[in-house]
């Protein structure tokens, strides 16, 4: 592993969030890496239980999402409520319209239900380059990662080293049942997408995304063409960033 370039290092900072709250975890890392804490949020049910955190106890960390041009009109129908909830104003990173122009006239509207290769491009003019461009500079970087969410999620450390990006990754629900997390959605009144009433545990993209059948895999919704049982899309993996 590359040395972490700040004087805090893995060890020191998993040592003082030990025992905190997910607010004063959050907080404490607010205070240590001031402005430079930053919670990505595709404005499902997790990230809106971060937005709240963050939200309603004051903690100065940026809010962004990525705005993928392909995302389903209740996504942004509970973005304009979590703003409207919190008088609070969302970033947002667009992809580079040059190079989706370039995929879409190359390719077609619909190239990533042809291949796995092809999906992953999508992804990464999509999502992946515009989550590097928001990532940029900053030292730690807070997700709504679970580790129920899937197979490959469940060996995640709670607070971890992104050596792709260069800073600190802290999942503070990496432990959270969705149980707790639909739980705390109802009992804190918090805006949620209404797809998650109609089945839809993992929403991302609108072609990509569709409800779930009772008994079957928590992201089985996501690139359900795909046979294979771990499935991302560049966000989350540990290897190099994606450059187009």
């Amino acid at each position: 592993m590359i040395a972490e370039p700040t004087s805090h290092t893995l060890e020191s900072l998993t040592e003082q969030l030990h025992g905190l709250s997910n607010v004063e975890a959050l907080r404490t890392l607010a205070e240590l890496f001031p402005g430079e804490v930053v919670f990505s949020t595709s404005l499902g049910y997790e990230d809106q239980v971060i937005t709240d955190l963050i939200l309603a106890n004051d903690i100065p960390i940026k809010i962004f999402t990525l705005d993928t041009g392909r995302m389903f009109s209740e996504t942004y129908s509970v973005w304009k409520k979590t703003n409207d909830r919190y008088a609070t104003k969302i970033e947002t990173y667009f992809p580079d319209a040059e190079a989706v122009e370039q995929l879409m006239t190359t390719k077609g509207p619909y190239s990533f239900y042809d291949s796995v290769e092809n999906r992953k491009e999508c992804c990464g003019i999509r999502k992946v380059v515009p989550l590097n461009r928001a990532l940029k500079g900053q030292k730690i970087w807070v997700t709504g990662i679970r580790a129920e969410q899937s197979a490959n999620r469940q060996s995640m450390p709670q607070l971890e080293w992104d050596e792709a990006h260069t800073l600190f990754k802290f999942h503070p629900l990496m432990d959270w049942t969705f149980e707790e997390v639909k739980q705390y959605v109802k009992d804190n009144n918090v805006p949620y997408n209404p797809l998650h009433d109609r089945g839809f545990v993992s929403i991302g993209c609108q072609p990509c995304t569709r409800a779930i059948q009772e008994g079957e895999d928590f992201r089985a919704g996501r690139w359900w063409w795909e046979d294979n049982s771990k499935k991302e899309c560049g966000l989350h993996t540990h290897e190099e960033a994606f450059k187009p």
